[in-house]
């Protein structure tokens, strides 16, 4: 314990100056409470008052100690003239033992002042005989007692408080924690969203524009502008799209926008137009069943994929065919794209890497299986997304 904790607290320092100042008051005006039953000269009723006064000013940091002096203090009295201050700094005492001192002794003494009370109640009407010998009962539970019962209403008040403003903290703290999960969720959401939908036409600009500063020839550039313009169109359109999704998260807008798996034969169509200067083909093998249909999570993720597969065949792959398969069964829905691995002649667009980490995402979220690298002279690209509407929503 530090000398700073040790020190009185400026309450405690004029309460024991006012208390000490009453008893000195009471005493020169011969005001006792014992009247002629004492033993000492009246000065000695002095000796207590002030120790016990004194405590007050140790009643925050020592509460043991107080009560311990103010006891044999209060005790001491008894056998002077009396000091009706010193009874009363002893209440005090006793209070401040149960609200500031250890929970064991906030606990046990309330149990034993009760009992104390009760003791000396049946003693006095034992030893007295007389209806006034309850009056000794009283007084002892009024001085004892009733404040340290006072003082143990308070303490658990005081811990019932500090534990309801641990408890808001800690809810905060969990709210916050989950409202900041939420956020980056929702980021990360988007960063998938955008990348998907504006780098397929971004890659098709960069390689088109690439042609055309690099192959001399007024008609290649002509076509590659064409090109060029389509997809700054379209790439502006999602853009657009997507913000209006940002500003009206409608259930009704955000149903029409999302992409699904029907789309896949256009999807294809313009990475043909895109991926022709490259030496690109691509086909599409929907060995989906009819008529039965796909969360639209699912559906969602699985165009997510296909896309940004096509996208990062127009960036890297070589010249040949990309081929899209997609099938179906009873639990799971299954992607797969194989594009040609090798030098190609055309044009390349730089690639970051977060189209794979993308799908990744996607499908692990649904509690799918993704896998991408190369086998043999293809990169292949393979998804599995559970189907089940349960396994969706875990």
């Amino acid at each position: 314990m530090t000398t700073k904790s040790l020190r009185p607290h400026r309450d405690d320092v004029l309460l024991a100056v006012f208390s000490v100042l009453v008893g000195l008051v009471f005493w020169s005006l011969g005001i006792y409470s014992n009247g002629s039953r004492h033993f000492l000269p009246a000065w000695a009723a002095l000796v207590p008052l002030v120790a016990v006064g004194s405590m007050e000013l140790l009643r925050r940091t020592m509460p043991s100690l107080t009560l311990a002096v103010g006891t044999v203090g209060v005790i001491a009295d008894q056998f002077t003239v009396g000091s009706l201050a010193t009874v009363v700094i002893f209440t005090d005492l006793m209070y401040a033992a149960v609200v500031y001192g250890k929970p064991s002794m906030a606990r046990r003494l309330p149990v034993s002042t009760g009992l104390i009370t009760v003791i000396v109640t049946i003693a006095s009407v034992a030893w007295l005989r007389t209806p006034q010998a309850l009056l000794i009962g009283v007084i002892t539970g009024i001085v004892s007692f009733a404040p340290a019962l006072t003082g143990a209403t308070l303490r658990n008040h005081r811990e019932a408080a500090e534990a309801a403003r641990l408890r808001a903290e800690q809810t905060a703290l969990l709210a916050e924690m989950d409202r900041s999960q939420a956020v980056a969720a929702e980021r990360a959401r988007m960063a998938r969203e955008l990348h998907d939908m504006v780098a397929n036409h971004l890659s098709a600009i960069a390689i088109h524009s690439t042609a055309a500063l690099s192959i001399d020839r007024a008609e290649t550039s002509r076509e590659a502008l064409g090109v060029i313009r389509e997809n700054s169109v379209q790439g502006l359109a999602e853009m657009r799209r997507l913000i209006g999704l940002l500003r009206d998260a409608g259930a009704e807008q955000e149903a029409a926008a999302v992409p699904s798996l029907d789309g896949l034969e256009a999807l294809l169509e313009k990475a043909r137009t895109n991926g022709s200067a490259s030496g690109l083909d691509f086909v599409l093998a929907d060995e989906r069943p009819p008529a039965r249909a796909l969360p639209a999570p699912v559906e969602l993720a699985a165009y997510r994929i296909v896309q940004e597969s096509l996208t990062n065949a127009l960036k890297h792959a070589g010249p040949g065919t990309v081929t899209v398969r997609v099938a179906r069964t009873d639990a799971a829905l299954t992607v797969a794209v194989d594009s040609p691995y090798g030098d190609r002649r055309g044009p390349r667009a730089p690639g970051s890497g977060a189209g794979l980490v993308g799908m990744r995402e996607r499908a692990e979220l649904l509690g799918g299986e993704f896998a991408a690298g190369r086998s043999g002279a293809a990169w292949q690209v393979r998804a599995t997304l559970p189907t089940e509407l349960e396994a969706v929503e875990a």
